[in-house]
């Protein structure tokens, strides 16, 4: 059999760092103790690099991401062996370990799938520790324990690739200058981490939903990763709150409209076109569910909101008699709860259909902290388009495709550009 090529192993590689690497992270700072992160880390970096060197000249394992966990479990040991910081155990593992540190049932168990899951998790809460600003909380999050890039960080706060690396670096100096201990909080203090691991899931979805990938608008396996790590929560008594719920019920209502969003030509199909029969029901049943769920006492959180303008989408029979009014005055309320030029767009594309488009294009010209989001320009293109302004709308269509590095999303605003012709 010939081995397989330099740019398969490399596809492979990108593709497993991606997936695999954070849990991997996760895993292997429960064994070795949390304050043994940057070791893990490197770990995993050169598990990965052995994997480029073993595979290139040989041939592709049946399960690659098993065999990457095999080789930084037997790093993790050799490491502890060398070391012997059998202290930093948990005490639950530390007088099997030194007896028998590759057979022990005890470190195998904590490789299992699901026990990967709670590692990544209880990492979560670990690196959201109240000293750490929260930015940089959740950039550390996303970058070491979910696999994404500075620009796809940079791209869901908002910001620069600079700004995004100097909030990772910052938040690794505060660990190390005030020696704080990455551990996971006692489980009645959990829920006062839990906002920040609910956003940095958030976000983690976000980018799997609307993908910053060149070559993918979906990522449905960053979706499944928050949506498990969620349904997890929304598992433990702590952490069980009406945020974690609505938080759920909006991830169905979106993850519903999947197979709708992308034609069979890989081509964009905005909601106003989308094939309403193949929404899965399975996952609009589950949001509905959630949010019923999330209706128990007296908390509202903007999750909530976002769930309920997701849910009068899925139940609406086609765009036309979808009831744009309530969807604009729940934008509304969300702008006062969380006020943001993002959720000021959204309520400026509702205005459009709940009031006219005049009104939306006036709301979209005063939004300030878009300069530079294609999303901002390609509605201001739209709005001109339906105006029937298609000079303007062609100069915001080309402005737009200017900005977006996704091959999908440029051939949707060419076409927009051509129609404006």
């Amino acid at each position: 059999m010939q081995p397989p090529s330099s740019s398969q192993v490399n596809h492979l590689i990108e593709h497993l760092f991606r997936r695999e690497s954070g849990k991997m992270i996760a895993v292997l700072t429960r064994l070795l103790g949390f304050d043994s992160f940057e070791v893990a880390q490197d770990i995993v970096q050169d598990t990965l690099l052995k994997a480029m060197v073993t595979w290139s000249y040989g041939r592709l394992p049946d399960n690659p991401s098993a065999w990457l966990y095999r080789v930084a479990k037997n790093r993790a040991i050799d490491h502890l062996r060398r070391e012997r910081n059998f202290q930093k155990i948990g005490s639950a593992y530390s007088q099997q370990l030194q007896q028998d540190l590759k057979v022990d049932p005890a470190i195998n168990d904590m490789f299992l799938d699901n026990e990967i899951q709670d590692s990544q998790l209880r990492m979560m809460f670990a690196c959201c520790h109240p000293f750490i600003p929260v930015e940089s909380q959740i950039a550390l999050v996303l970058k070491t324990l979910c696999g994404l890039s500075v620009h796809e960080i940079a791209n869901a706060f908002l910001t620069t690739h600079d700004a995004v690396t100097k909030r990772i670096y910052r938040a690794k100096e505060k660990i190390i200058q005030q020696k704080i201990q990455l551990e996971v909080p006692p489980a009645n203090l959990l829920n006062s981490r839990l906002q920040t691991v609910l956003q940095s899931l958030y976000l983690l979805f976000n980018e799997g939903y609307n993908s910053s990938h060149p070559e993918q608008l979906i990522r449905e396996d960053l979706c499944e990763a928050a949506m498990r790590l969620c349904q997890i929560l929304s598992e433990q008594t702590f952490t069980n709150i009406p945020e974690t719920r609505a938080f759920l019920s909006l991830m169905c209502f979106q993850f519903s409209r999947f197979q709708s969003r992308v034609d069979d030509k890989g081509n964009i199909v905005i909601l106003k076109y989308q094939d309403r029969s193949l929404w899965n029901r399975a996952f609009i049943q589950r949001g509905f569910d959630y949010l019923n769920a999330a209706a128990e006492g007296n908390h509202f959180s903007a999750y909530h909101l976002e769930a309920a303008i997701a849910s009068l989408h899925a139940a609406a029979p086609s765009f036309d008699q979808t009831d744009w009014k309530t969807v604009y005055h729940l934008y509304d309320i969300l702008y006062t709860l969380k006020p943001g030029p993002v959720v000021a767009l959204n309520k400026a594309i509702a205005s459009a259909y709940a009031v006219s488009r005049q009104a939306a294009l006036d709301s979209l010209t005063q939004i300030q902290g878009l300069e530079n989001h294609y999303l901002y320009y390609a509605s201001l293109g739209e709005m001109y388009l339906e105006l029937n302004k298609k000079e303007e709308a062609k100069k915001y269509f080309t402005r737009a495709k200017a900005l977006t590095g996704s091959r999908i999303e440029q051939s949707l605003l060419q076409k927009k550009i051509t129609e404006c012709n």
